[in-house]
């Protein structure tokens, strides 16, 4: 059994972190196995995220090429 601080160490994260994740566990743990197999979902919470997602990348493809003009005028 490793320590907190061992565990976060090894996987690149703040202590905190793994304590919140302890928290929603014991917290949610119940749910998880109340409803029967797999995580239930609706498709509209799926398309939401995959619609943010897409929008996300395309302000970043903006923000990148922005960047890279404005490198090659410094050079």
């Amino acid at each position: 059994m490793e320590t907190v601080s061992q565990l976060a160490s090894a996987h690149g994260v703040h202590p905190a972190q793994i304590h919140q994740w302890k928290k929603q566990l014991l917290e949610g743990a119940e749910g998880v196995f109340s409803n029967g197999p797999g995580p239930k979902r609706s498709g509209k919470e799926d398309d939401c995220s995959v619609e943010e997602l897409y929008e996300q990348i395309g302000r970043l493809k903006m923000q990148l090429e922005w960047l890279k003009k404005k490198a090659e005028r410094i050079d």
